[in-house]
């Protein structure tokens, strides 16, 4: 295998050679174990582990590795040493749960992403769009995959459907039964050599079986279907890039419970068109669209020409958005005062040394 089947391109070469890392060796993070990372190229799979000297100079877990990545090592006893992380194309990333505006990173230079929902437990239009924003604000292309739909009626199928399209517009859908291995023959012609694809989605929707069916054996562990509540059993722990006959590349991830928005500059936007366009003829450039006079949006609204559900949806999310930067700038103001009085400390700690 060598490290074009992989995605490495020419632009990553050409910055490995300006920035004088050409002593390394370069490979792709495939898994990622708590603080240790497995990393493919050419030679095959090494363990690997981060330098001291890239943990200490890493601002956040951000710059850390992450499974996408790729790195350029070095190789000590069948070990491996991360020293750097080459440029990322794309990254995915999500608010974790509560309060903090700590961000995980999901996955890196990724080129599209499949959202999965189960029709018969897991349909939410919100969650949807919340994915979607997430794309967006990575310049991903998003595929929707509406999974189970052998375990609805033909007629509520439809109208499951007409719904998603009336909310997400011109993203790519496609319908199909891990049970019955039905809809794949729709699915395979979208999923293209030499490109990166993440799974998205709630746990137990069906991810890994639909990996399995496109590698065409069992390399995912997939629960059994619990009679009970309907849902496959949750057996993704980890993130891990998987070769697909094809030539693609495909990330299964754990099931998330809460899907955060972050620093979604664009996403929102290009997410919500349809309240983007109209918000350009509003009276006011800094508009709420929430109780303004000659608001487009709110006229948009009360003439039934823009849907209620997708307008609450985007104030919901604005106000996440809104409160995650508000978060992050005190959280950089705190840092910055902190960082400023571990510098005095030592001037003058250093001063009474004299």
């Amino acid at each position: 295998m060598n490290l074009e089947e992989l995605g490495y391109t020419s632009e990553l070469e050409e910055f490995r050679i300006n920035n004088d890392l050409s002593s390394f060796e370069v490979g792709r993070v495939i898994a990622e174990h708590r603080d240790r990372f497995d990393v493919i190229s050419e030679s095959g799979v090494l363990d690997c582990e981060v330098t001291g000297n890239l943990r200490f100079t890493s601002e956040s877990r951000e710059d850390l590795p992450a499974v996408g990545d790729w790195v350029s090592y070095m190789e000590y006893d069948d070990k491996g040493l991360i020293h750097s992380v080459l440029p990322r194309k794309s990254i995915i990333k999500r608010k974790v749960a509560g309060r903090s505006s700590d961000v995980q990173v999901i996955a890196t230079n990724i080129d599209y992403a499949l959202i999965v929902q189960a029709v018969d437990r897991d349909f939410n239009l919100n969650r949807l769009e919340r994915y979607l924003v997430i794309c967006n604000t990575s310049n991903l292309i998003p595929i929707v995959i509406l999974n189970k739909v052998d375990l609805v009626e033909s007629e509520q199928r439809e109208e499951m459907l007409s719904e998603v399209k009336k909310r997400i517009g011109e993203v790519s859908i496609v319908e199909v039964s891990n049970q019955l291995a039905d809809g794949f023959d729709q699915l395979r012609p979208l999923i293209k050599k030499g490109q990166t694809y993440c799974l998205l989605g709630s746990s137990g929707v069906g991810k890994s079986t639909i990996t399995n069916e496109l590698a065409n054996s069992g390399v995912m562990q997939t629960g059994e279907i619990s009679e009970s509540v309907g849902k496959g059993s949750h057996t993704t722990t980890h993130r891990e890039i998987i070769l697909l006959p094809s030539g693609a590349l495909i990330i299964d991830n754990p099931g998330m419970r809460e899907v955060g928005i972050s620093d979604a500059e664009g996403g929102l936007e290009t997410t919500f068109a349809s309240i983007s366009d109209l918000a350009q003829n509003c009276r006011y450039s800094d508009c709420t669209h929430t109780n303004e006079s000659d608001c487009a949006v709110l006229n948009a609204l009360d003439s039934e020409e823009l849907d209620p559900d997708t307008y609450n949806s985007f104030l919901k999310l604005q106000k996440e958005r809104e409160h995650f930067e508000a978060t992050t700038v005190e959280k950089r103001r705190k840092d910055k005062s902190l960082g400023k009085l571990i510098k005095n400390h030592q001037k003058l700690k250093n001063k009474n040394n004299r």
